[in-house]
Parts: structure tokens; C-alpha cells; sequence
């Protein structure tokens, strides 16, 4: 899709200073723009591409002032880098609105959706499943029966949502993720064998929330796996059964939080944390990547380490692990000098 960068003006009420009539069909770097692409400068130390590039439309602030000739046509707004944020959000939603239903998919007859619904080809949408309005489920999704989804959510390709999940309002699901397998549940026997125990509960996903690629997250054994409001999941995280996560707590990717642990809201936790089960972490929590938890946690904690402490006495202690041979070696000639001086009385 075209656009010439005066209809872009309009959209981000900026002035066209060059050709109005420039097209563009594409985004770019301003380093690597070229003829029919569109790009931005709000960062000074990339001034001089400004002079070199070859996109076609450039957002600049109002403030610009080139002091040599340009081949780009220029649009003048108030914030160059805000406006091209917002020009991603449009051109992004541009790029995902499609509707209609491709074959072959299937729909049972006993689901519902709502209007402007996209369903990929090869999907499934089981019985009595809910859709509601603005729902995009792209190509190779399986949704089981009795999953209810709410408005505005994104299923992308290859997605599973197994049976009985609720998702709320605008909330994304990235390729790959698996909402509401089972828990990882089984009981030992005495001869070493184990015995699975069924995992009859379900995930409840509400509003605003993000799921990213291969992330999985396990039905409950009983009750409810619950993800609150303005969860962001990165890619490859594990959610075990019956875990619940507070509203806008951000978890990077590769963690794992192990079965009915309950962490409390805005906690930002890093990268290949490993979270023990059957605890509970409070509000505010920051946990260093590649930390290891396994015990409960109080409101406003920073945390690093395996087995956690408080990030300042982790950074402390590290300055002295890292000289650790040298502080032995100290050590060890400070007993032979020890030693040596009784024997010197003895003697």
C-alpha cells in the first residue's frame, strides 16, 4: 500500500517541505533508506545520513534546518520520534486488518463469533467456543471447546489454545504459544512408575495482555492458571499450573515459574529466572536475569543471584567472589606466617 507523504502529513499533522506527491510503500533506517521508503530523524548523531539518504520522505522536527542540499522530502512535526511511533502503530494496523474466513478451516456449529472476525486457513475453532468482535486468528490455530475470547485479540499463526481458556480484551498471542495444557502433574507409585493426575482447571488470561512465541502456560489441576491485567510474557517462558501473575508485571524470556506460586503486580523479572513453586512474591519486585528463587518475597525487593539475596549485598559479595583465589592465597600465607612465628617462639 502507497502513501504520498502529504497524506502522512495529515495523519500526523506535520508540514511536507519537497514533494508532496513523494510515495512510499515502505519503513527504513535513515542509514539504509532508499527510493520508496519512508524514515526519521530524531537522534543527533545520525544528522549526517540526513544528507546522504536515499528514502524517498524523512520525519524530521520543526526545528530542523538543513545546511545543505536534500534529496528527501522532509516532513516537519513537533516530535520527529513520537511521530513515527505513530506512524508504526497505523502502518501496523494497516498491515493486520483482515477479515473474512479462508478455507479450509473449520468452525463448529455451536460457536459464536462476533463481527469483522479473520480466521486463518487450516484453523479450528471447537465447539461452543465465543469470539467477540475484531478477533484476527491467523492461519494453523486450534482453539478448543469452550474457549471464550473478547474483543480485539490476536491468535497469531500456529497458536493452540486448548479447552475451556478465557482471554480477555486486546490481548495478543504470538506463533507458537500453548495456553491451558495440562500441569505438570504425577503422583509416584512404589514401584517407581508414576500415575497422572487429570488437570480438570483452566487458564483465565485478562485484559491487555501479551504472549510471546513458544511461551507456554499449563491449566490448572483445579481452579484457575490466572494471568492478570497488562501482563507482558516475553518468548520461551514456562507458566506451571495454578500459578498466578499480578496486572502489569513484565517477565522476560527463557523464565520458569513453577507450580501455585503467586507473584504481585508491576514486577519486572528478568531473563532465565527460575521460580520455585508454592510461593509467594510480592508487589514491586525486581528480579535480575539468571536468578534462581526459592523462597517468598515481600513487597519492593531487588533481587540477584542463585539462590536470590538483595541485589546491593549480591554486587557487594561479588567483588569479593571474583577475587576469591586471591583472597585464599592471602589467607594461606597468612597461616604459614602464623605458623611459622610458633615456631619461632617454641623453638
Amino acid at each position: 500500500m502507497k502513501f504520498t507523504a502529504e497524506q502522512i502529513a495529515g495523519i500526523l499533522e506535520g508540514e511536507v517541505v519537497g514533494n508532496p506527491n513523494a510515495e512510499v510503500s515502505q519503513l527504513s533506517k535513515i542509514e539504509e533508506g532508499y527510493e520508496g521508503s519512508l524514515t526519521f530523524l530524531a537522534n543527533p548523531k545520525y544528522l549526517n545520513y540526513i544528507y546522504t539518504t536515499k528514502a524517498s520522505v524523512t520525519i524530521v522536527n520543526n526545528t530542523f534546518v538543513p545546511d545543505a542540499p536534500l534529496t528527501t522530502t522532509l516532513i516537519k512535526v513537533e516530535d520527529a520520534y513520537a511521530s513515527f511511533s505513530k506512524l508504526l502503530e497505523f502502518y501496523n494496523e494497516v498491515k493486520l486488518n483482515k477479515s473474512g474466513i479462508e478455507q479450509p478451516s473449520f468452525i463448529a456449529e455451536t460457536a459464536k463469533y462476533g463481527t469483522n472476525l479473520y480466521l486463518g486457513s487450516f484453523s479450528y475453532i471447537g465447539q461452543n467456543v465465543v469470539l467477540g468482535n475484531n478477533v484476527k486468528i491467523y492461519p494453523n490455530c486450534f482453539l478448543g471447546d469452550n474457549v471464550v475470547l473478547g474483543d480485539n485479540v490476536i491468535i497469531f499463526a500456529g497458536a493452540k489454545i486448548y479447552s475451556e481458556t478465557i482471554i480477555g480484551n486486546n490481548c495478543t498471542i504470538h506463533s507458537g504459544a500453548i495456553i491451558g495444557a495440562d500441569g505438570f502433574g504425577f503422583a509416584p507409585n512404589p514401584d517407581g512408575t508414576y500415575t497422572k493426575i487429570p488437570q480438570i482447571g483452566n487458564v483465565i488470561i485478562e485484559d491487555n495482555v501479551d504472549i510471546g512465541s513458544c511461551t507456554t502456560i499449563d491449566r490448572a489441576t483445579m481452579g484457575s492458571t490466572i494471568i492478570r491485567k497488562g501482563v507482558k510474557l516475553d518468548n520461551q517462558i514456562q507458566i506451571a499450573h495454578n500459578v498466578e501473575i499480578g496486572e502489569n508485571t513484565v517477565i522476560a524470556a527463557q523464565t520458569g515459574v513453577a507450580g501455585s506460586t503467586k507473584i504481585g503486580k508491576n514486577g519486572m523479572i528478568g531473563g532465565q529466572v527460575g521460580i520455585s513453586g508454592h510461593l509467594t512474591i510480592g508487589d514491586n519486585v525486581r528480579i535480575q536475569a539468571q536468578s534462581g528463587v526459592g523462597r517468598n518475597i515481600k513487597d519492593d525487593e531487588i533481587l540477584q543471584g542463585s539462590p536470590t539475596f538483595g541485589y546491593n549485598d549480591f554486587s557487594k559479595s561479588y567483588v569479593h567472589f571474583k577475587n576469591l583465589p586471591k583472597i585464599v592465597a592471602e589467607i594461606e600465607e597468612l597461616k604459614k606466617e602464623i605458623l611459622n612465628q610458633k615456631n619461632r617462639n617454641n623453638g
